[in-house]
């Protein structure tokens, strides 16, 4: 039996939160490796290598995963973000039987929308501006509230002073200077 190596549909798919890519292993095949690389310069991201004893994978970073089963290969890429905007290359290389045939199965460009946060947005100085005039207000409230307090008591003190004396003369109660 040959090897077969066809143009197999690769597919991308986008659950949540994060891009699958599956394609199918090659048929009557020992050995062989699947590679992801990302950019034109084909930096390798991660790839899986399988023969009939072991399956190794490997990655070069953390969003990506690979997971394999008998009929295909999926590489996951997690959490990612505007700066992973690139084109994506999936590659199969085939030890086992020979020839050795190495070819790339086809190319995606993935664009990725950044999360728009608070942060990015600029609302960071407008919640400390909020905070602090809170504060401001808070600190006002408590002011005005001690002073209030303190004008009924020396209201109620001035009072005192010539309480015994009010039914039988019309006196002005000495009053306390205000604040």
């Amino acid at each position: 039996d040959q090897s077969q190596v066809s143009d197999a549909q690769v597919m991308v798919e986008f659950e949540n939160g994060n891009f699958h890519f599956t394609f199918p292993n090659p048929k009557n095949v020992s050995e062989f490796s699947m590679t992801l690389f990302k950019g034109r310069e084909k930096k390798e991201i991660c790839a899986l290598h399988l023969s009939k004893e072991r399956v190794i994978p490997e990655s070069n970073v953390t969003y990506c995963e690979m997971q394999n089963s008998s009929s295909s290969t999926t590489f996951i890429l997690k959490n990612l973000e505007g700066k992973h905007i690139d084109i994506y290359t999936y590659c199969l290389e085939i030890f086992l039987p020979p020839p050795y045939i190495e070819c790339c199965l086809k190319e995606t460009y993935l664009y990725v929308q950044d999360k728009e946060d608070c942060f990015t947005l600029g609302c960071v100085p407008w919640i400390i501006i909020g905070v602090i005039i809170f504060a401001i207000s808070c600190v006002c409230c408590v002011v005005a509230c001690c002073l209030r307090n303190k004008n009924q008591k020396s209201d109620s003190n001035s009072l005192e002073y010539n309480s015994e004396y009010v039914p039988m003369a019309a006196v002005n109660a000495a009053k306390k200077p205000r604040i």
